[in-house]
């Protein structure tokens, strides 16, 4: 099963998206966008940039567990993952929206 874009409004009228896996497993939260328009292209810069490496910035919370940001080419933050018990998990993350990000389709759940 292939990954997707779950496209969403808030409560407060912004909009977000998130990655999912073929499992259906959250993979990248977006931050919240003013306008569906600016999420769709925060939906580009996915695509754009999942596929490089030096694009994921991978952190260590105060709790000890690990996530990542995905950021674009001008180094605004475009999502962030879970946490993860393990680096070697974290890693998994990374490789999941290297593989589902570039290509996964849009689910539209606005309405």
């Amino acid at each position: 099963m292939a990954g997707k874009f779950d496209l969403k409004k808030s409560p407060s009228g912004k909009f977000m998206f998130n990655l999912k896996s073929g499992n259906g497993q959250i993979v990248l939260t977006s931050q919240l966008y003013d306008s569906r328009a600016a999420a769709e292209k925060g939906i580009a810069s996915v695509r754009k940039n999942a596929p490089e490496d030096g694009r994921y910035e991978r952190k260590v919370a105060t709790s000890g567990e690990t996530y990542f940001v995905l950021k674009s080419g001008n180094s605004q933050v475009i999502g962030k993952s879970q946490m993860y018990k393990s680096k070697a998990a974290m890693e998994n993350g990374i490789a999941s929206v290297k593989k589902n990000g570039a290509e996964a389709g849009v689910v539209d759940n606005t309405a």
